[in-house]
């Protein structure tokens, strides 16, 4: 086995790791950049190796870091099967058809802002998206999938997002057995809705993530007075919460949550909204797997109840219906997509209310470097939107305590059965500060090496 990283290297976001095993080539995972304009365009237009070298894509969930730039290898050339579990192959279509759309939308907005300047050109397009679709091939859990003569793979809950997947590689050549796992993102025990992860499979090397690598996330307990708190604030000052998220999984925790929080009468009577057509389709997949469920969301969906939705909430599917949404006086809460604020509905809503002081805008997961997201977080005074110079007025607040991330403490004890096991680890999808604190805790509590690979560097697996 030969293994060289291309994405998410010292970086949170762009996963894509080239694997050279039995004669062929594979990447685990094929995700989008999201960061500094120029340089996401330079890295997500080109790939750093021939497209029609590679054989197969094994991804581990739907998330755009991961699987975003699919439309763009299959434009390039790529025309092989894509394995993924069922759950992420739903979310999947959703999300690529939604991503091909929101370019095209968001670069007609710009050249009609640029007249005078060259006009931007989308990565992909929705014939794209439609071409990519047909090449995935669904992988059920813990079923064994052989590759190719010499190499397998074996897919296990990662309890991170629905149909979220770690995957183990095993590859017999030359004589020699080795077990390569791929952690994807390790979700973290006692969320609501989906199912713990499972504990790691025997393994000779590890790439896992490191997002929360030097951080230790908020007790979750919390989280439901931290969100009743933003929402009373805001409105009594009639104010409107912008909440930036993620659509699939962010969103529908933040449903959940504010369902019972309005059945418990601990937030005001306000409207609600998830302004986001790709939610709406993502919801739908998440109420046709209930597999994927844990527990306490399976004994809720037996007894007549819907998790994702109550009388409160309204789900807007249409541009124009989002429009009227700024047009709203006095307070309410709106969810909208892209959770880095790098692209869709939500920058609408950011640059008609972000210099209102009445509104808070409520941020609800990790924010990569040199997002828009990442510049309210670090509290600066001024943001571009749309190219537009606009003051950040509105009060920014965070919630943390939501996010489908293990931190350290959780992917110390997630790695834990594999010492004595493992040769190597190898930390991804973590920017250098959060990963080398990580390091430095995994070879001081359990002895194993652990490297920090850069973009291009290659490693042989014996």
């Amino acid at each position: 086995m030969k293994l060289t990283f291309w994405g998410a290297a010292r970086t949170v976001t762009g996963s894509m790791h080239q694997l050279v095993a039995d004669g062929k080539e594979y990447l685990l995972d094929c995700g989008m950049y999201q960061g500094r304009r120029k340089q996401a365009q330079e890295r997500n237009r080109h790939f750093p190796f021939p497209v029609q070298s590679i054989d197969a894509v094994i991804l581990s969930h739907a998330h755009i870091d991961h699987s975003g730039n699919l439309p763009l290898l299959v434009k390039n050339g790529f025309s092989g099967p894509i394995y993924a579990t069922s759950a992420t192959i739903d979310l999947s279509h959703a999300m690529l058809l939604d991503t091909a759309h929101i370019q095209d939308k968001d670069a007609e907005f710009l050249n009609k802002r640029r007249r005078l300047e060259p006009p931007v050109d989308p990565l992909f397009r929705v014939a794209d998206a439609e071409q990519t679709l047909p090449l995935f091939q669904a992988t059920p859990y813990y079923a064994l999938k052989q590759l190719s003569e010499r190499l397998n793979c074996e897919f296990h809950d990662a309890g991170h997002i629905l149909g979220s997947a770690t995957i183990l590689l095993r590859s017999q050549e030359d004589g020699r057995d080795v077990r390569l796992l791929f952690s994807g993102d390790v979700g973290r025990p006692n969320m609501p809705i989906i199912r713990d992860p499972d504990p790691p499979s025997a393994a000779d090397y590890l790439i896992v993530e490191s997002t929360y690598g030097g951080r230790k996330h908020p007790d979750p307990g919390a989280v439901k007075d931290k969100l009743a708190d933003v929402i009373n604030r805001t409105a009594g000052r009639g104010g409107k919460v912008i909440v930036p998220a993620f659509a699939v999984g962010r969103a529908q925790q933040l449903v959940l949550l504010l369902h019972e929080l309005f059945n418990e009468r601990r937030v005001p009577n306000i409207p609600m909204f998830v302004d986001s057509p790709l939610a709406v389709d993502v919801t739908k997949v998440f109420r046709e797997h209930p597999e994927c469920y844990d527990e306490e969301t399976r004994k809720y969906l037996t007894g007549g109840g819907d998790p994702f939705g109550f009388k409160r909430l309204t789900y807007v599917r249409e541009a124009i219906e989002s429009k009227k949404l700024n047009g709203l006086h006095g307070p309410c809460v709106i969810i909208s997509p892209s959770g880095m604020c790098e692209a869709g509905r939500i920058l609408h809503h950011l640059r008609n209310n972000i210099e209102d002081p009445r509104n808070t805008v409520l941020i609800t997961g990790f924010q990569a470097e040199n997002t828009l997201g990442r510049k309210l977080v670090d509290k600066w005074p001024e943001v571009k939107i749309f190219g537009e110079p606009m003051r950040v007025r509105a009060e920014i607040d965070s919630l943390q305590a939501l996010s489908a991330h293990a931190d350290q403490g959780e992917l110390l004890a997630w790695m834990k059965p594999l010492v004595g096991i493992v040769k190597k680890i190898f930390l991804i999808h973590g920017e250098i500060e959060g990963a080398g604190v990580l390091q430095t805790a995994i070879q001081a509590q359990y002895g194993i090496e652990t490297v920090i690979p850069d973009w291009g560097e290659t490693f042989e697996l014996l």
